[in-house]
């Protein structure tokens, strides 16, 4: 695009000059005053190409951080204590914010041998 701008730039002045014997070897722009419709379209296009940029930032985060969670994951599936570690931790966590109700888990399987129990008899 911009070889072409050149080679007609320099084909209109050498059409110019050229009768009266000048030869115009260096051109120097100063000053581009672009149509208000053109500005706004090339601000447009450098505003979606950083959008895209980000977009492609975050989704590279993302897909980091969700290897490290699988990462973790596989860490924490083939050892019952780091489950149980980082249950005391996230237990630790809970209790250090300001929260009025603090709700444990407790494990089904220990709360299923008070349901088998029977009421005593009156």
């Amino acid at each position: 695009m911009y070889v072409c701008m050149y080679v007609c730039m320099y084909a209109t002045l050498d059409e110019a000059t050229e009768p009266w014997g000048v030869k115009v070897e260096r051109v120097e722009v100063k000053d581009v005053r672009l149509p208000i419709q053109l500005q706004r379209a090339m601000a447009a296009e450098a505003e979606a190409a950083r959008e895209a940029r980000a977009k492609v930032i975050v989704a590279e985060g993302e897909q980091k951080a969700s290897r490290a969670l699988k990462e973790a994951a596989e860490v924490i599936a083939q050892s019952p204590s780091a489950l149980q570690l980082r249950y005391l931790q996230t237990l630790n966590s809970i209790s250090a914010e300001k929260n009025s109700t603090i709700i444990f888990p407790f494990p089904i399987d220990l709360l299923s041998s008070f349901f088998h129990r029977t009421a005593p008899k009156v």
